[in-house]
C-alpha cells in the first residue's frame, strides 16, 4: 500500500469503521509494521495481548501477529471470534518443536515438568505443564522443587539464559527464533565497540546472549547499561529510560514503540537485518481484507484448548508480569 499521507488516512478511518461494525478488537504484536501499530487499539506481546483481549467486551478478536499468538487468543477466549490477517504466518521457532516432541520426553521422565514458553503451537502447550515467558521464565523454573527433572522448550538461548540464572539443570530443547539466533556475538561486539557509551537492550532469544552477559562480567560492558529484557521489558525501558543513545538486539519493529515512549533517546539496531517475515506478512490490505470479509479464523480443538489453557493459568497462579511476555 502506498505510503501517501492521504491514502493511509482514508485506511486507517476504513478499518477503524469496520472495526466498530464487527464490535472488533484490534491487536498488534510489537513487531508489527508501523502502520498496524499504529491503528490497533492495543500493542504488545503476545501473552499480554491475549490477555487485554479476554477481558475485551468485542466478538471478535482481530491479531496481526503470527499463528501461534492467535491461537493463544482463541485459547483464553474460546467463545470470541479470532481473525489472523494471513494465515501463513508462521514462527520458525514454535515450528520447532511438535507434540510428540513432548510425549517423547515425558515417556522417558514420567515425573518430570516440561516448561513451555509461551512461543509455542496449542497442541505444544496442551502436552506441557506450565507456560512461561521470557520475563517470568526464571521464576517459572524456581517455583519447581529442587531434584524434579525439567524439560525447557523450545528456545535454547532462553532456557541457557534461566539456567544459567537459577542454577538449575534442565534438558532444553535445540530451538530457535532464526531472526533473533542471528543477531550473532561478533555483530554485538562490533557494535559496542562504534557506540561504547550507549546503553545495551537484548532480547534473551538472541544468540548474542551469553557473550553479552560475558562481557558485562568481565567488566568490558557496563552491568547497569546491559540489560537484558522481553519485548515488553523494553517498551518499560523505554517509558523512563534518559539514555541519550540505546542499541536494541531483537526484532527491529519493536523500535517503533520505544522511539514513541521516548522520542529524546536515539534507538538504534545491533543489526537492520533482524527484521522476521512473518512479522511483515501482515499489511495494511491484508489487516483491511480481514476485517472486510472476517477471515481467516482460527480454533482450536476444545480439549486441546482446555489442556493448554491450564498450562497458561498455572504461570499466572505464580505470578504473571503485568507487562511482559515473549
Amino acid at each position: 500500500m502506498t505510503a501517501e499521507p492521504a491514502v493511509m488516512t482514508s485506511w486507517a478511518a476504513e478499518v477503524r469503521r469496520l472495526a466498530d461494525q464487527r464490535n472488533a478488537v484490534i491487536l498488534a504484536h510489537n513487531y508489527q509494521l508501523p502502520e498496524i501499530q499504529d491503528v490497533a487499539d492495543h500493542v504488545g506481546d503476545s501473552l499480554a495481548l491475549s490477555r487485554v483481549a479476554a477481558e475485551h467486551p468485542a466478538d471478535v478478536i482481530v491479531f496481526c501477529g503470527v499463528h501461534f499468538m492467535a491461537e493463544t487468543a482463541k485459547i483464553l477466549s474460546p467463545d470470541k471470534t479470532v481473525l489472523l490477517p494471513e494465515p501463513e504466518a508462521g514462527c520458525s521457532l514454535a515450528a520447532s518443536i511438535t507434540a510428540d516432541d513432548v510425549r517423547a520426553w515425558k515417556a522417558t521422565h514420567p515425573d518430570g515438568v516440561v516448561v513451555a514458553y509461551v512461543n509455542t503451537s496449542a497442541e505444544v502447550k496442551a502436552e506441557s505443564d506450565i507456560c512461561c515467558t521470557s520475563s517470568n521464565a526464571a521464576d517459572v523454573v524456581r517455583s519447581i522443587p529442587e531434584g524434579v527433572p525439567i524439560f525447557f522448550i523450545p528456545d535454547q538461548f532462553l532456557g541457557a539464559h534461566v539456567r544459567r540464572v537459577t542454577g538449575r539443570d534442565m534438558d532444553v530443547w535445540a530451538g530457535e527464533c532464526h531472526v533473533h539466533a542471528e543477531i550473532s556475538p561478533a555483530e554485538l561486539r562490533r557494535r559496542i565497540a562504534d557506540e561504547p557509551d550507549a546503553d545495551i537492550l537484548i532480547h534473551p532469544e538472541c544468540g548474542c546472549t551469553t557473550t553479552a552477559l560475558y562481557l558485562a562480567g568481565a567488566g568490558d560492558l557496563p552491568r547497569e547499561r546491559t540489560k537484558i529484557l522481553s519485548t515488553g521489558g523494553m517498551v518499560a525501558y523505554a517509558e523512563q529510560t534518559q539514555a541519550r543513545r540505546v542499541l536494541v538486539a531483537t526484532e527491529t519493529g519493536i523500535l517503533h514503540q520505544l522511539r514513541r515512549r521516548a522520542p529524546g533517546t536515539d534507538f538504534q539496531p545491533i543489526t537492520d537485518r533482524a527484521v522476521c517475515p512473518y512479522m511483515k506478512m501482515i499489511t495494511p490490505e491484508k489487516l483491511l481484507r480481514s476485517l472486510r470479509d472476517g477471515v481467516f479464523e482460527v480454533d482450536v480443538d476444545p480439549e486441546i484448548a482446555a489442556r493448554a489453557r491450564r498450562s497458561v493459568e498455572r504461570m499466572i497462579q505464580i505470578g504473571s508480569p503485568s507487562r511482559g511476555g515473549e
